[in-house]
């Protein structure tokens, strides 16, 4: 016998692994905006830029949060960008990267 209650429950749990599932692709949406923005600043076109972006992608996958993300960036744009600028981009591209989601999910 199904209740309110249990009725609830699995809408909560829909909820939660709905909102779960649009983060993990805003985040890595996120992160392909950023190795594309990052490519640019070390003169990468192309096919260059895309291998690059992808690289930044799958170095989110090292350790939970961003973190990894930031020191590989970080790294790479030495002397093109500081930390505290690729930390406002991640940011600005984190909104951008919702917004991109959530159209396409209308």
């Amino acid at each position: 016998m199904n209740t309110t209650f249990d009725d609830r429950e699995r809408g909560y749990e829909s909820k939660f692994a709905h909102d779960e599932n649009l983060r993990f692709k805003a985040d890595a949406r996120r992160n392909r905006l950023l190795g594309e923005w990052a490519a640019g600043l070390l003169g990468k076109q192309g096919d260059d830029a895309r291998a690059y972006a992808l690289t930044v992608v799958t170095s989110d996958f090292e350790e939970p949060g961003y973190e990894d993300v930031l020191r590989k960036v970080t790294a790479d744009l030495q002397g093109k960008a500081d930390e505290a600028e690729i930390r406002a981009k991640m940011a600005e591209l984190l909104t951008v990267a919702r917004h991109q989601i959530i159209d396409e999910a209308e």
